[in-house]
């Protein structure tokens, strides 16, 4: 790496997922010399983001790792070759190499920290069901490729390693002794997902056509991809689901959807059972607009809400409800919230009723509002008030909020429009709950005042409190 050029550095860079700095190398002629060089100020005066910035060093502190590793066992090999000539050398010397770098990484690796969903099941020793199986297979494919340096191809006994510590640790996860393997192949099959539909890595681009995938072949949509898969297992099911099955519950969903009268019941039963390959496309990372064309009722607040419960056995509406009901006068009675437009516009319209309802209401959307404020988050990123939405993750657009009238809200994704709300608490609620339905990792900007509601709404033991 000491001897890279600028260029060679910027692949690498975009290699990682760090495509975002690739100007500002540039700019400042950053080459492999000059990268080893940087130090914490140097890094944060570079990189602006505070995730890029620790995805950095974190790569720089394991590439000096490695390569301290490395000299030192060249050392060794250069002692014992002295002494046992016959022994460290050609084949033998390669297989050394190979051997103690996969000691160095099993020496490293520790379990990922799951979500609080996935601990609280973990903590209950309970078996997950379906969906939570893949948010774990999710979580590992993720670390592993951390540790992997970004490649998608670890070999076997990195796979034995990552599913031994699930096991090690949650012994009650090896149901009937066949756990092993079955998350071995759940963790194999995932990687696979994640690599089909990769086009611009020079790695997989050389597996795939090693292995028989043609480069510049016709290649189906995503989600197209997706439904071919789940219609292969659909013809191993029993007779009810044969043939285009999933293909019909889909479609019904979609006609069902332009209607005026819906039949809401049906599409409980439908949504249930095309739920195998809802969550198959979102944990494959498919656009959200193939997930909403072929699932339009994710829209609606009311299947949002459904589809959390469906994965986390959670009434997020309900738990927002008592949130806001517990803590919203706390919330105003902050001194870091005083002087906040918020709470200035909430005191000024409040002086123009005097119906209790219509003042508890008033208080929980302020405290709503202010929430970001409270923990010190960016406001931005979590609702726009009176304003045009930014952000291409969840937030809220909330229009005239202490106008019982004409008050609106709104929740955007990738700055468009999901849903109509009815009020704070729904609003709220659907913007939890789209973090969690659509696998959207929270922004650094308000993880302190979602990891406050998610504990709350998750009943940790110990949950966030207030500042």
């Amino acid at each position: 790496m000491e001897s890279w050029s600028v260029e060679q550095v910027c692949n690498w860079l975009k290699q990682r997922n760090l495509g975002e700095l690739v100007p500002k190398f540039r700019e400042e002629e950053i080459s492999g010399a000059a990268l080893l060089a940087l130090n914490d100020r140097m890094v944060q005066q570079l990189v602006k983001k505070i995730g890029h910035q620790a995805v950095l060093m974190d790569l720089i502190k394991k590439y000096q790792q490695q390569k301290s590793g490395l000299e030192s066992l060249t050392y060794c090999c250069e002692t014992a070759s002295q002494k046992f000539p016959e022994v460290i050398s050609g084949k033998n010397l390669k297989s050394f190499f190979v051997r103690h770098k996969m000691l160095q990484w099993t020496s490293s690796y520790v379990l990922p920290d799951f979500p609080y969903d996935v601990k609280c099941i973990l903590a209950e020793k309970k078996c997950p069901d379906h969906s939570m199986r893949i948010r774990i297979i999710e979580f590992l494919q993720a670390d592993m490729t951390k540790y992997l340096e970004g490649s998608l191809y670890p070999n076997s006994q990195q796979y034995n390693l990552v599913v031994s510590a699930l096991l090690q640790a949650y012994p009650f996860l090896d149901e009937d002794g066949n756990g092993f393997l079955l998350w071995k192949r759940a963790l194999k099959d995932r990687f696979k997902y994640v690599r089909r539909p990769i086009e611009d890595d020079e790695q997989v681009l050389r597996n795939k056509c090693k292995f028989g995938h043609r480069r510049g072949q016709s290649r189906k949509s995503f989600a197209e991809n997706t439904l071919d898969d789940i219609q292969g297992k659909i013809e191993e099911e029993p007779a009810h689901l044969k043939g285009s099955a999933m293909d019909l519950h889909i479609k019904w969903l979609n006609r069902e959807y332009t209607k005026t009268q819906r039949n809401w019941e049906e599409v409980d039963n439908r949504m249930n059972v095309t739920i195998e390959i809802r969550r198959k496309m979102i944990s494959n990372k498919a656009p959200l607009k193939d997930v909403l064309r072929l699932f339009p009722f994710l829209r609606c607040p009311y299947q949002l809400f459904r589809e959390f419960q469906l994965l986390t056995h959670m009434d997020i509406h309900k738990k927002v409800v008592e949130i806001l009901e517990i803590y919203s006068e706390n919330i105003l009675s902050l001194y870091v919230v005083r002087n906040n437009p918020i709470n200035i516009m909430l005191q000024e319209n409040m002086k123009q009723h005097t119906e209790e309802d219509v003042l508890k209401y008033m208080k929980m959307t302020a405290a709503c509002l202010l929430l970001p404020e409270v923990f010190g988050d960016d406001s931005s990123l979590f609702a726009a008030v009176n304003e045009e939405v930014k952000a291409v993750t969840p937030m809220l657009e909330v229009k005239n909020p202490f106008n019982v009238n004409s008050c609106e809200f709104a929740l955007y994704i990738e700055r468009e429009e999901l849903a109509q709300l009815d009020d704070c608490t729904m609003a709220l609620a659907a913007l939890v709950a789209a973090f969690h339905v659509f696998d959207i990792p929270c922004p650094k900007g308000i993880h302190r005042t979602l990891n406050f509601l998610e504990s709350l709404v998750f009943e940790v033991r110990n949950p966030a409190s207030l500042p």
